[in-house]
């Protein structure tokens, strides 16, 4: 493991200032904190995360760092609805806000830990995050509180938190809701393969299956990205080999494209076959047929992660997972098969 005495050597500076530098002392001139940065990440060096070297008090900014508000979809108000209730906890704290908006799909920009270090950033929100993102990884192995969205972390630092529904009981419940209504032909429209809750989701319809003694077969699970419109060239493209009963879906997103595919087609929903969601955006009460889904609350996700991250940094956290309840929605896309 790399020492603060190794960084120190190959940046040319003393470790003291190499320490002053992690904890953004004003004396440190920019283009030294800089090179000590870049010696570090070289080095893949993290200030030791039990170290006691954050000012509290001068560390008055959280920072949300956010990839869903740059997505392409005014149908999705998701990441708007968090933000809103990150904003509305932080505003009634002693702390300020600072926003960092990421594409998911590259991010190969300012790393995290730069961007916290550069602002004098206390504690990090972490929204629409995949796990293989190298920047989340070197984050959370450092001593900046953070509370990340919709991932449980396994890691020994006691400076991470999560906020999320209970996503394996949710995809269990929508895919039983299914099952419990006789439908046996089931495709289900999955989100990207490497983001957690994805997996979460799945786990949970595959114990639906197992419960009703039925195999989930790899080739009824399509991976759309959570995207509507590779939803809907995957479910146009099933269709035109075979017609299954339902379609479950792991976002509203996915489910709006399935539905076209399935109109398009000429068939009807739910007559013909049954769509289910998740999410409940606004739009789902509104579709045609409006749409069963699972609905999460997105703005007390935002506001319990801000509240979380405040207990984390003032170690005043008794727990360091909080579950948001969710609701199955009952609309008029799925019908039941009589037997």
């Amino acid at each position: 493991m790399t020492t603060i005495k190794e960084v120190a050597k190959q940046a040319g500076v003393s470790i003291s200032v190499v320490s002053k530098a992690f904890n953004n002392y004003a004396d440190v001139k920019e283009e030294t904190r800089q090179r000590i940065f870049a010696v570090a990440n070289e080095l893949n060096y993290t200030p030791n995360i039990v170290a006691k070297n954050l000012s509290s008090k001068k560390q008055m900014t959280f920072g949300l760092i956010t990839s869903g508000v740059l997505n392409n979809n005014e149908k999705d108000n998701n990441a708007f609805d968090v933000f809103k209730g990150v904003y509305t906890a932080v505003s009634e704290s002693q702390y300020e806000l600072s926003i960092f908006l990421i594409d998911s799909q590259s991010q190969k920009q300012k790393s995290y830990v730069q961007y916290c270090r550069e602002r004098n950033i206390g504690g990090a929100i972490l929204q629409g995050i995949r796990t293989d993102d190298q920047y989340y990884k070197e984050l959370i192995n450092t001593n900046i509180p953070c509370v990340v969205l919709d991932i449980m972390t396994e890691t020994d630092n006691g400076l991470i938190g999560s906020v999320s529904i209970d996503n394996v009981k949710a995809g269990k419940k929508i895919a039983g809701y299914l099952l419990e209504r006789n439908h046996r032909d089931i495709v289900v429209m999955a989100g990207t393969e490497e983001t957690y809750v994805n997996s979460e989701r799945l786990k949970g319809a595959r114990q639906a299956f197992q419960e009703h003694k039925i195999v989930l077969e790899d080739g009824r699970i399509l991976h759309a990205d959570f995207s509507e419109q590779k939803a809907y060239r995957l479910a146009k493209a099933y269709l035109q080999e075979s017609q299954p009963t339902a379609f479950l879906c792991f976002s509203d997103l996915m489910a709006f494209g399935v539905i076209k595919a399935i109109q398009e087609k000429g068939l009807r929903i739910p007559e013909d076959i049954s769509v289910t969601g998740f999410d409940d955006l606004v739009l789902s009460r509104y579709s045609q047929p409006s749409l069963t889904t699972i609905r999460q609350d997105f703005m007390e996700i935002g506001r319990l992660s801000a509240v979380l991250l405040q207990d984390l940094k003032e170690s005043k956290a008794e727990k360091h997972h909080i579950y948001v309840e969710h609701q199955l929605v009952e609309r008029e896309s799925v019908k039941t098969i009589l037997t």
